[in-house]
């Protein structure tokens, strides 16, 4: 079996999100098994991962963006996309929910002349 250099078995699932409002690089490191270098290049790569800086530029992600991580991660290693291909991926789930909340709020307006 093969381990990780945070000591999780390949294959093992990812430990859970804590419930925190923000989380620092290393953590979100040890979340994702990911490595800090690769979590600032995928910065680059994908527009929606946009960790918060502050002080020395230190970056702070929320708990939307290691979820966002953990999906990345899932595409490149475990389902063997590109990075490109992993982009268009995201961008595609992002579309179909975009859709699904335009026909939500749609039913909403109909229920609501219905009910009148």
């Amino acid at each position: 079996m093969e381990k990780h250099s945070n000591g999780m078995i390949a294959g093992e699932s990812l430990p859970p999100i804590p419930a925190k409002r923000y989380f620092t690089i290393g953590e979100v490191g040890e979340l994702c098994d990911v490595k800090p270098h690769v979590l600032r290049y995928w910065e680059q790569e994908f527009n929606q991962l946009k960790p918060q800086k502050r002080r020395g530029n230190r970056r702070y992600y929320q708990h939307h963006e290691v979820v966002l991580i953990r999906r990345i991660r899932e595409l490149l290693y475990e389902e063997g996309f590109t990075i490109s291909g992993a982009r268009s991926r995201l961008d595609e789930l992002n579309h179909s929910h975009s859709g699904q909340d335009s026909i939500r709020d749609e039913l909403m307006a109909v229920l609501r002349i219905l009910s009148s």
